[in-house]
C-alpha cells in the first residue's frame, strides 16, 4: 500500500491547488474564445456552482479516505480543499449577482420568491463563509468547543447544496439526483465515524 508521509504534504497541496485553479483558467479561456456556449453567463454560473459542489464532495471525502488508507497526512489538506469550496461558491454568487441580475437588488428579492432554491444556496453560502472565516488556528483556539459545533455545519451544507442544485434545474435531473443521493450516502457513511470533522479545519 502506498504510504504518505509529512514530506509528501507539499506535493499534495500543490496537486490540490492545481485541481482547484486549472478549471478556472479553462473557464476564462472558454469564455474569451467563445467556447462557453450560447449563454456564457449561465455557463459561468453553472461552472462555478459545480466547482463548489465538487470541492464540497472532495472535502467530505478527505477524512474517510485518510482513515481507510491510513494516510494521516492527508487530513492536513482539509482546510485547503475546504477553502476552495468557499472560493468557488463566492464566484458562483458573484457571477449570479453581477452578470445575471446586474446588481438589481429589487430583482433579486423577486427572484427569491419565484425561485426558493436561491434561499437554500444563500443558507449554504452563509455557513461556508462562517467556516472559512473561523478556519484559522487563532479563532479555532478562541472558540474552543464552539468551533467544533460550528464546523459540524458542513453536514447541513452537504444537504443544502445538492438540493439547491436539484431545484435549480428545469430538466435533466439525472446529474443533480446523483449528487443528492451520493452526498446523502457520503454523509451517512461519515456520521458514525466522525470525531473531528470540519470543512476548513486543520
Amino acid at each position: 500500500m502506498l504510504r504518505l508521509t509529512a514530506k509528501h504534504l507539499i506535493w499534495l497541496k500543490i496537486l490540490f491547488h492545481l485541481i482547484g485553479l486549472v478549471p478556472l483558467l479553462l473557464l476564462v479561456w472558454s469564455v474569451q474564445t467563445g467556447r462557453a456556449g450560447g449563454d456564457p453567463v449561465q455557463y459561468i454560473i453553472h461552472f462555478t456552482g459545480m466547482g463548489a459542489l465538487n470541492a464540497l464532495v472532495a472535502t467530505l471525502l478527505v477524512s474517510p479516505i485518510a482513515k481507510a488508507l491510513k494516510w494521516g497526512v492527508l487530513l492536513q489538506t482539509r482546510r485547503l480543499v475546504g477553502l476552495y469550496v468557499f472560493a468557488y461558491a463566492s464566484l458562483h454568487i458573484a457571477a449570479f449577482l453581477s452578470l445575471d441580475l446586474l446588481f438589481a437588488w429589487e430583482l433579486f428579492f423577486s427572484e427569491v420568491v419565484k425561485r426558493p432554491y436561491i434561499v437554500l444556496g444563500a443558507m449554504a453560502y452563509l455557513i461556508i463563509s462562517a467556516l472559512a472565516i473561523t478556519s484559522f488556528k487563532a479563532l479555532m483556539r478562541k472558540l474552543g468547543r464552539r468551533w467544533q459545533t460550528l464546523h459540524s455545519g458542513i453536514y447541513l451544507v452537504g444537504l443544502l447544496a445538492p438540493i439547491h442544485f436539484y431545484w435549480s434545474v428545469k430538466s435533466e435531473v439525472i446529474e443533480p439526483t446523483l449528487y443528492l443521493v451520493g452526498l446523502i450516502l457520503l454523509l451517512l457513511w461519515r456520521l458514525p465515524r466522525r470525531k473531528k470533522t470540519t470543512l476548513v479545519g486543520q
